[in-house]
């Protein structure tokens, strides 16, 4: 492993931590203000804290830009996924712990083939055993003995699949992107999805500077560094790491939850749980490292 590729990697596991710890952060949150204030602010922090990298980048840059358009259409496209994704995880954070959050937002892995196959897309046996491990493990950790998941848990496996959807999304829409632009077109996402969620809050959600202020630290964390650091940090890693082993680092974000749960908020999880989480996580690495 030469020097590059290693300090890609260990950008990517500082990306999965801060991830993970996000999940605590964004649990928090809930206790001073609804989800879509909570993300419509995050957000809005997160498309702020590119632009300086973007405009350090641009005074680099070799290439033509691409056009205006181009960006912005790509933007809404991925940031109306996002914004399904985020505001479906949120809302479930109000029911579910942030450990059992992160292991079930980690099957986006699943759904990514899932969904790839009604793009035409072809995947191996691999990738269909770890989906059927992953799926093993969700019905221990989520799934009660009345044979029915917990309104949190389905909130938050209803937003994996959108999470697959903007993968799918991001890979198709900054293919040929150069650096910069794939971070403008972020940008773009970040905000488009912050103005959506505002809006959905003026109108069903109460704000109150109090509420904002009591949940600043949250804020902070959820916007600047799991938005603006964070994806930061994976866009500049992923140009050296190798995709496997890439998503299987990425994968451990559920891990860190789970330990961030436990550490931050007292979170304990069953034998059982522990039992499904090994299993989606032994699913989601097997679907990456033997596709």
């Amino acid at each position: 492993m030469n020097s590059r590729t290693a300090r890609a990697n260990l950008f990517l596991l500082l990306t999965a931590l801060i991830w993970g710890a996000a999940f605590v952060a964004q649990r928090m949150g809930m206790d001073h203000m609804g989800p879509l204030t909570f993300n419509g602010i995050r957000f809005a922090l997160g498309a702020l804290a590119l632009l300086p990298l973007i405009a350090n980048m641009d005074k680099k840059r070799t290439t033509a830009a691409p056009p205006l358009a181009t960006l912005i259409r790509g933007g809404v496209l991925m940031g109306g996924a996002l914004f399904l994704g985020a505001w479906l995880q949120q809302f479930g954070l109000c029911y579910t712990t942030a450990g059992k959050a992160g292991f079930i937002t980690g099957l986006y892995v699943v759904f990514v083939p899932l969904i790839g196959i009604f793009l035409g897309h072809r995947y191996g046996l691999g990738t269909w055993a770890g989906a059927v491990l992953a799926i093993a493990g969700m019905y221990m950790l989520s799934v009660t003995e009345s044979m029915t998941m917990d309104k949190g848990d389905a909130l938050v496996l209803l937003s994996a699949f959108f999470w697959g959807v903007h993968v799918l999304l991001i890979g198709k829409l900054t293919s040929g992107l150069s650096a910069v632009d794939a971070i403008k077109l972020a940008a773009v996402q970040f905000a488009f999805c912050s103005l959506i969620s505002l809006a959905g809050a003026a109108a069903f959600e109460e704000i109150s500077l109090s509420g904002l202020w009591a949940g600043i630290i949250p804020l902070l964390y959820g916007g600047l560094m799991s938005v603006g650091v964070a994806y930061t940090l994976q866009v500049v890693a992923q140009r050296d790491a190798r995709p496997a082993p890439a998503a299987i680092i990425l994968s451990l974000e559920a891990v860190f939850a789970a330990v961030a749960g436990w550490m931050l908020l007292g979170e304990i999880l069953t034998t059982q749980a522990l039992v499904g989480c090994a299993l989606m996580l032994g699913g989601m690495i097997w679907s990456q490292a033997r596709p």
